[in-house]
């Protein structure tokens, strides 16, 4: 094994800065090169070190940490921007500081850098040999004495895996007692034999244990956890790391923009029934990050644990992962550039779900839809105004008192008529369907409650009885979706109320758990589960805010344990029983969220406000669950809460109609926001956006099936198709669709002129064909309010349908193409096809697929027939931009085309009456 030993230079304060990178890399201990992980990945994740109440003496001094050749000062002489956190958790006195073995050094009129920082080589764990193991190699490591933390774990198990050549895995565990370990989700790739050389090299530093993993390619340094102490008791781990650049993206659900800020911020993992805002725990949970290198390259870290975790980043740049329970279960993503790290992190989570075809269309709800005649209006009033519409919604109003599996007699009366009515006009019905049980009905009056006391499958207190927490219809209990029992009682209660009211989807909200008060209606016990040693920095400031108690006794585990999950689980429940009731594919969407729920659902971004803010954070917040593995998501469009704008809300439907999933829903007390109720000339804007969207669903579709086979993303950051352009690193106000289309919406109250940045390459505006030549630069870009900037790019072929006022009805329409050529004259595309909903088309090979191909003056169709379901259909024209001069004549297979037009100022050539049979091969050739 070789040793790298490395004396700590003392320069200058001047040029402590400059050099402060490779000093984080030059520890005195030894760092051994792994002789069996020669090319082992590994994944480093980094936490704070916090202060406990009563915390026990340590038995690290001062004195221990004095080491030949180092003197205290050098040891705690460290730039501030590098410092790593020896008590996050309040300000500590120096004596209290130095009581850990901490180095203590005022920053007055700092509120960054913590004063009380760990010095180099702070006391930790000992690694011993690494050993064969089942799956990969172990190594046992052991504390000498114990930290500062109650409830230490003196010993520890490391295993290292190789999963693949560009995925490593590493966990660390208590050996001796079980503790809480999130399961992967079925079918998820296990390790996997391999030739080709992995792309990462590992090292370990045994004394005290840290591991650095660089890639192998150019021996960056992506991950170094020698840089501050390892920390693992019952209720508190830690761990940190450098990072390659200051470039991150991830850790959500958070109201931030695409890269995240790593001045001394914290970012805390914990779901919660909050809107959005800054500086707040949300809805979701997602302990994965991407990190942009140099030269385009990526790579991606992702800590598998359900417990509330705080994310602390910092300058250096660093991150220290914080968790306050179950295991350190780390993988890492080496790319090697932005799309395959999303790849590989979905081929550990799942892949997405494919979505039935009419839930790309527009769905319209409301909190305040009071009866089934004022629902009936709204829809049939969206149609009268010739919007394009597939999906009436209601809230809560529908339920009688509130309560879920029913429906109010008086004003809903009549529901299951109206949902037929909405079928047989092409349309579908989704109403929400929240956890919380009503416990208070009268016996004998609700089934759901009585029956699942029968079947014992409600979330229990700490006594053993059913927990009564608060939501909309007053007390209610709470299933247990980790018990096979409830999600068969959740599948009975979906199956009976179906049979009367035959809707297509279901919306699960409040499934943080939400509930109206701090844990029961009880209270909770006083324990360590509900008051832990650490509790990251949550709204509300203890676990059981806005949520049930954290002593709930679940199937699984306890609710401390379990609480993130709980959305996942009740969207893989709903999933599955609409999917064994209905026999065709499900539509979910759910408001929490955990890694893998993209399986089962979509997601929206909650309560979010009608205002130019929250118009463009609502970009990012798209961006970002699309590398969380959930591309079906969505903001409610025109906002939440409080009252919309005439412009905000034109503008917000133009951004909304390339959200992949598009509301617009409404809270109760607001002013009204369907398209219909604004003046003339914002419906004709509206309009527009939505005939855009309906014409563009085949292309959205083919996206979903890339997503759905191949964890492509659908609405993608820039850098993800750029990762070479540094302009492209951290824009976050425009977006793709694929690879083909970028979106460039306005975001700004009073703008009709937009900047926008184009890669370079040629990109031509999608409404009429302009050629913009882009070196990589910001045009000036006119954008009325009827407008929505929307440009192809060159080399590409987006499949199109003639709108309709339903998917139902659009779907029968002619297809046509429009075709980006190159300026080599070349551009493809393709299309994927099928029935729209029924189950697993792709996998029993019932659909069809298209390639389209253009070069040399003429484009030619590929099918690939594997069903009839573009039988009947036809290609009724196409556009083609970029052709250099007026064609003499345009051929269709083989015969003269009279139809054609040519605008000389855009060079582009219009193709219209055609008739080609979609399911067969076609040529179109325009002879110059």
């Amino acid at each position: 094994m070789g040793i790298l030993s490395v004396t700590v230079l003392l320069f200058s304060l001047s040029l402590l800065a400059c050099l402060y990178r490779d000093l984080l890399f030059s520890n005195e201990g030894k760092l051994v090169r792994s002789v069996h992980y020669d090319h082992t990945e590994v994944i480093v994740h980094e936490k704070p070190g916090n202060y406990y109440p009563g915390e026990p003496k340590s038995d690290i001094h001062p004195e221990s940490l004095q080491r030949s050749g180092n003197s205290r000062e050098s040891e705690c002489t460290t730039v501030p921007e590098s410092r790593f956190d020896c008590g996050r958790d309040r300000l500590l006195s120096q004596v209290e500081c130095e009581e850990r073995g901490c180095c203590y050094a005022p920053l007055p009129g700092s509120a960054g850098p913590p004063w009380c920082f760990y010095p180099a080589l702070y006391p930790g764990y000992n690694m011993g040999p690494l050993t064969p193991s089942e799956r990969g190699q172990a190594a046992t490591l052991t504390r000498a004495s114990p930290s500062y933390l109650p409830k230490d774990i003196s010993t520890l198990r490391l295993e290292v895996v190789e999963e693949t050549t560009s995925c490593f895995h590493i966990v660390l565990k208590d050996p001796s007692s079980p503790r809480y370990e999130v399961p992967l989700p079925a079918g998820s790739p296990q390790t996997e034999a391999y030739t080709q050389d992995v792309l990462y090299t590992t090292e370990y530093q045994h004394d005290p244990f840290g591991f650095i993993v660089r890639r192998k390619s150019n021996g960056r340094v992506l991950l170094n956890t020698t840089v501050a102490p390892l920390l693992f008791a019952d209720q508190y781990l830690q761990l940190s790391t450098t990072l390659a650049s200051s470039l991150v993206s991830g850790l959500g659900e958070h109201y931030t923009s695409l890269i995240l800020d790593l001045n001394w911020t914290s970012w805390t993992l914990w779901n919660r029934d909050m809107a959005p805002h800054a500086d707040a725990n949300l809805y979701g949970s997602h302990p994965f990050y991407i990190v942009q290198e140099e030269d385009g390259l990526a790579h991606g870290v992702f800590l598998l644990n359900s417990n509330a975790i705080e994310v602390v980043l910092q300058p250096t740049p660093a991150l220290t992962w914080v968790s306050t329970g179950g295991i350190l279960d780390l993988y890492i993503f080496l790319g090697p550039d932005p799309q395959s790290v999303i790849r590989q992190y979905l081929q550990v989570i799942g892949y997405p779900m494919m979505p039935p075809y009419w839930s790309l269309g527009f769905h319209l709800c409301r909190w305040g839809y009071t009866t089934t005649n004022a629902t009936r209006s709204v829809a049939q009033r969206m149609h009268s105004a010739n919007f394009p519409m597939d999906v009436q919604w209601n809230d809560l109003d529908y339920a009688d008192k509130r309560r879920v599996f029913t429906f109010d007699p008086l004003r809903f009366g009549d529901l299951p008529e109206m949902v037929q009515e909405f079928h047989k006009e092409g349309m579908k019905y989704i109403l929400i369907l929240d956890p919380g049980i009503s416990s208070i009905s009268p016996p004998g009056t609700y089934p759901p409650f009585e029956d699942g006391v029968k079947r014992d499958i409600f979330i229990k207190n700490a006594t053993g009885h059913i927990l009564i927490g608060k939501v909309w219809p007053g007390p209610t209990a709470f299933p247990d979706f980790s018990n096979p029992k409830a999600r068969q009682w959740w599948e009975d209660c979906i199956r009976d109320f179906l049979s009367k009211v035959p809707v297509d989807g279901l919306w699960i909200d409040m499934n943080e758990p939400s509930s109206f008060v701090q844990g029961s209606v009880e209270g909770c016990p006083d324990s360590e589960l509900e008051k832990p040693p650490y509790t990251p920095r949550v709204v509300g400031g203890q676990l059981n805010s806005g949520t049930i108690c954290m002593s709930a006794q679940q199937k699984l585990s306890s609710h401390y344990n379990l609480h993130n999950l709980y959305g996942l689980t009740e969207a893989y429940a709903t999933h599955s029983a609409l999917m064994k009731i209905q026999g065709k594919r499900p539509f979910v969407l759910s408001r929490s969220s955990f890694p893998g729920i993209g399986r089962f659902s979509g997601v929206w971004t909650g309560d979010v406000r009608s205002d130019w803010e929250q118009l463009r954070f609502s970009v990012p917040a798209v961006l970002q669950f699309s590398l969380f593995g959930v591309p079906l998501v969505g903001a409610d469009i025109c906002g939440f809460e409080g009252n919309t704008t005439e412009e905000l809300c034109v503008r917000w439907m133009q951004l909304g109609a390339f959200y992949p999933f598009m509301r617009n829903h409404n809270d109760k007390p607001n002013a009204p926001q369907e398209p219909y109720v604004f003046g003339q000339k914002a419906q004709a804007a509206m309009r527009s956006a939505l005939n855009l969207r309906y014409s563009l669903l085949p292309f959205l579709y083919t996206l979903f099936h890339r997503a759905h086979t191949s964890a492509d993303t659908v609405a993608r950051p820039l850098f993800m198709e750029f990762p070479t352009d540094p302009d492209c690193q951290t824009i976050d106000q425009q977006f793709l669709w694929g690879s083909s289309l970028l979106i460039s919406p306005v975001l700004e109250q009073g703008a009709v002129e937009l900047s926008a940045y184009l890669p370079a390459g040629t990109w031509y505006h999608l409404h009429n064909g302009q050629p913009f030549h882009s070196n990589g630069q910001y045009f000036q870009l006119p954008a009325p309010l009827e407008t929505i900037n929307v440009h192809v790019r060159e080399g590409h072929i987006i499949p199109q349908q003639e709108p309709a006022l339903t998917t139902a009805a659009s779907r029968e329409n002619h297809f046509f193409l429009t075709v980006a050529l190159s300026t080599g004259g070349w551009a493809w595309g393709d299309l994927f096809w099928d029935d729209g909903d029924s189950l697993m088309t792709f996998e029993t090979e019932n659909y069809c697929y298209v390639n389209f191909t253009a070069g040399q003056s003429r484009i030619v169709s590929d099918p690939l027939n594997l069903s009839g379901a573009l039988a009947s259909l036809l290609l009724g024209g196409l556009q083609v931009f970029g052709v250099p001069s007026r064609p003499l004549y345009v051929l269709a297979n083989g015969e003269k085309v009279d139809d054609f037009t040519y605008e000389t100022d855009t060079k582009v050539l219009t193709v219209t009456r055609l008739a080609l049979p979609m399911s067969k091969t076609f040529a179109v050739q325009w002879v110059l």
